[in-house]
């Protein structure tokens, strides 16, 4: 396994719409065990996008298994994944590998249901809430050229300078 280069804001391509993946094969697995080894890496890593390391692919990896007490599905492989539904909206604070010196505050849905393929092109469904679905959607922006930056709920009051990176 190897540790990708994360690009970083502004670069362009995190300002692209990923392409979805049609074949499901050994070095699509390869390139998916790079990504993970590459979110491991970084600090405080639950998620990371194939555009966030220059690979314009509908794919994504979310787990937030090391965050204690929430609900949670353990390793998510998001291969083309769709938001079928959501419910409420919620506030709350994120930071990105790709931007790593700000975090802030974002509204997302509470609850979402997803589906997506696996890394085998075998079709997945989840529910996932709280936490794990703002991580979820927080990856799938990525997919569409979305950082956590465009959905700021204010420019002025509502991006904060990291301090530590956690």
């Amino acid at each position: 396994m190897s540790v990708l280069q994360i690009l970083q804001y502004p670069d362009e391509r995190l300002k692209q719409v990923a392409d979805e993946v049609t074949l499901f094969d050994d070095p699509l697995r390869a390139f998916i065990h790079d990504l993970e080894a590459t979110m491991r890496a970084g600090p405080g890593g639950v998620g990371i996008a194939a555009p966030q390391v220059g690979r314009s692919e509908r794919i994504a990896i979310v787990d937030v298994s090391a965050k204690k007490k929430i609900k949670q599905h353990g390793r998510m492989v998001l291969i083309n994944p769709e938001i079928i539904a959501w419910q409420g909206s919620v506030v709350g604070r994120e930071g990105c590998l790709s931007v790593p010196d700000y975090t802030g505050n974002v509204v997302r849905a509470e609850t979402i249901t997803i589906t997506a393929q696996d890394e085998f092109g075998e079709q997945q469904r989840f529910e996932v809430e709280g936490y794990e679905a703002r991580a979820v959607q927080h990856e799938m922006d990525h997919l569409d050229g979305v950082l956590f930056l465009d959905r700021l709920v204010s420019r002025r009051s509502d991006l904060f300078k990291r301090k530590v990176y956690q």
